[in-house]
């Protein structure tokens, strides 16, 4: 099996449409694909008429332009393809090509969620270092104030670490909209309850440029040619996969790590320190006896 020259595993399963990059690394430490019958590994590589397969089922690149749309979420639906699951989005949208979201919306979230069959384009969206605007409508259990607000713009902290500054705007006594351009795992929720606020209700309007508007709750629209000329235009400088580089610190940051988002930006703003090495104390010269020969002490 190769390891240089041709494709590596994953982009190779983005893209046929199978499934994201970031999904198929998951399938690839399951031990579910294999390269010309032999179980492929994440350094893998695919090379010309190599036969790929996934739990057996051959997969071969996508020669079709890709296919975009968006989607109104219900709340109740889950942001997974396991089919598995009853409430999985792909068999909610029952469409007769193979797409798979592009990130995730809580199951009690509702709102603005992309779905595609372009695996590259998925991470080059998500990535928090990329600053790629998602737009949400918060409703919450009591009157909002503006030290809320103002704690939610500058950083929560959560998940043992402190969120990427935000953008806050009152809209009522207790719905505020809040972009962010990161995406922890139920990231608001947390924020909200770290500040004494509980979540009520959640939707997404936006994802960078393109907005919810009035596609009805269940149902999906494909992306506009212009908002796909200008998606490609925002993604071309965009990175698709982690920073690898390590950064000594010593501060509150000990809590960073590269798992974290924006780490590289917060890397940044840190100089490395290095311990100072001690100072050596002068030794004692030890006493000698008359004959010149060294007294043991």
């Amino acid at each position: 099996m190769e390891t240089t020259g041709g494709i590596q595993i994953n982009k190779y399963i983005s893209s046929s449409g199978f499934c994201s990059r970031r999904e198929a690394d998951v399938l690839v430490e399951q031990m579910r694909v294999t390269i010309n019958g032999k179980t492929a590994l994440p350094i893998s590589r695919v090379q010309p008429n190599d036969k790929v397969a996934i739990d057996d089922e051959t997969i071969k690149p996508s020669s079709k332009a890709s296919f975009y749309i968006a989607f109104n979420k219900p709340k109740g639906i889950t942001s997974t393809t396991d089919t598995k699951d009853k409430t999985n989005i792909v068999s909610f949208i029952n469409h007769n090509k193979r797409i798979f979201p592009i990130g995730r919306l809580d199951k009690d979230t509702e709102g603005l969620i992309l779905l595609t069959d372009d695996g590259d384009i998925v991470n080059k969206i998500l990535r928090s270092e990329n600053e790629h605007e998602k737009e949400y409508i918060v409703t919450v259990d009591k009157p909002l104030t503006p030290e809320f607000l103002k704690k939610m713009a500058n950083g929560v902290e959560i998940l043992e670490t402190v969120t990427k500054p935000c953008k806050t705007y009152q809209e009522s006594t207790k719905k505020f909209k809040i972009i962010l351009t990161q995406g922890l795992n139920r990231q608001i929720r947390r924020m909200c309850t770290a500040l004494g606020y509980e979540v009520t209700a959640l939707k997404r309007t936006r994802i960078m440029h393109i907005k919810l508007d009035k596609i009805p709750v269940g149902r999906y629209r494909e992306l506009l040619p212009a908002e796909l000329k200008l998606l490609n235009e925002k993604l071309k400088h965009s990175v698709s996969s982690a920073d690898t580089s390590v950064v000594k610190s010593k501060s509150k940051a000990h809590k960073y790590s590269k798992k974290t988002p924006n780490f590289k930006a917060l890397a940044a703003e840190k100089l490395e320190i290095v311990k100072k090495p001690k100072a050596l104390k002068p030794r004692k010269p030890k006493k000698m006896g008359r004959s010149g020969v060294r007294k043991k002490q």
